[in-house]
Formats: C-alpha cells, structure tokens, sequence
C-alpha cells in the first residue's frame, strides 16, 4: 500500500523541491498540493483519501496552524506533519495544540523526510533533533509557552485595571462608573487608554489578552 502525500505549501519552488524528495521513494504516493489552507479544504471535499499532509505555516488567506485545527477536527484520519523554515517556540507549541502530528524543517534531505513520514504513519511524532529539545523545553517550562514580549510591553495603570476588571464582568460604561466612583467620560477614556494598549479593538479581544498575560 502506497502513503498518499499532499503538500501544502505558497511558494512553487519549495512544493517542487518537496515533490522531487518524495519521488525517490516507491511507497510514497504524490496527490496533489496545494497553495494555502482555503485551497487544501476546497481540495479534500473532493477527496479526502489521503494518508498525510505535509504542511507550511506562513500562507496567506488561510495559514497552516489554522488549517491543521480544521483538518483535524473534519478528517481526522490524515496524519499532518508541519514543513517549515520557522522553529520558534511558539510556532511549534501552537502547531502541537492544533494536532499536529510532526514538525520538520524544510531544509531536511529526501531520507529523513521519508523516515519522518513513516514514523509518524506509524504512530510516532517526527521531529529535528532541535525541534524536539524545544519541545521538552516547552513541557517542561510551560510558562515561556506565554509570549514575555507581551507581558513585558503591556503596563497597565492601577486604575486601568479595575476598569478592565469590571469590564470582565460584562458591565457597561455607567455601571463602571458608579462602582468606581468615576464620570463615564473617564471610563471611555481609561477603556480607549486600555484598548492602546493591550492593542485590541474590543472588549473580548480585551479581556481574553488580559487573562491570558495574567493582568487580571
């Protein structure tokens, strides 16, 4: 049984590139590809038989972290192994929290490309050497998981966050106010002051930011 392969992947070069490094091997079986995670979807509605996705994650329209979440969640089944020049910490633990099941450079010669695809057909999880020490270091550490540039960047006011934490609460500007002890004049501008800063442009993406850098 052949392993049926897709790529997915902007730049036509590099699925070029991908495609001659798995056609020096008989049990792989090229499907097709395609050119960011919109198109690999419209694609897999039509056939969805494949085994595994080899997957970039700097696409526009639909990038791969996003597509691999939709992937897993419709077609369970095929295995996804992410293929990309980046091997930052948090590129790798949101391709690991979306389900993906490997992780490899794309700089990686024919054979281990090949071993990493039946490694992961058979359960394991293919990785670079220096991926998978990043990815211990992530479990173990789990808090440089949160991104320091955010928590070192976002200086809220003392006043600044009990409005937030009121805003949490679903209240509106008024109800902020008397509880404060404020004008509602002074709560839309420490919520404009608020919004700069955490740079988000409502009070969800407001108060998810806040909880996830810890300020409230």
């Amino acid at each position: 049984m052949k392993i049926k392969v897709a790529i997915v992947d902007d730049n036509t070069f590099l699925v070029s590139a991908v495609k001659e490094k798995l056609s020096f091997f008989e049990d792989l079986n090229y499907k097709f590809s395609a050119m960011n995670g919109s198109d690999l979807l419209t694609k897999l509605e039509d056939n969805h038989n494949l085994d595994l996705i080899l997957m970039d994650i700097e696409m526009p329209v639909l990038n791969g972290i996003e597509t691999t979440e939709i992937v897993k969640q419709k077609y369970p089944h095929i295995k996804i192994i992410m293929l990309t020049v980046f091997d930052n910490d948090e590129n790798i633990f949101k391709a690991i929290k979306a389900g993906a099941d490997g992780y490899l450079l794309k700089d990686i010669d024919a054979k281990s490309l090949h071993d990493g695809i039946v490694e992961t057909l058979n359960g394991g999880a293919a990785m670079n050497p220096s991926i998978a020490l990043k990815t211990l270091k992530l479990l173990r550490n789990p808090i440089d998981i949160e991104n320091p540039k955010d928590k070192e960047d976002i200086q809220l006011t003392n006043r600044e966050t009990d409005v937030l934490e009121q805003l949490s609460k679903g209240l509106n500007y008024k109800q902020i106010a008397d509880n404060l002890i404020l004008s509602p004049s002074t709560v839309r501008k420490h919520i404009e002051n608020i919004y700069k800063k955490l740079q988000v442009h409502n009070k969800l993406e407001a108060v998810q930011k806040a909880k996830r850098n810890n300020l409230i």
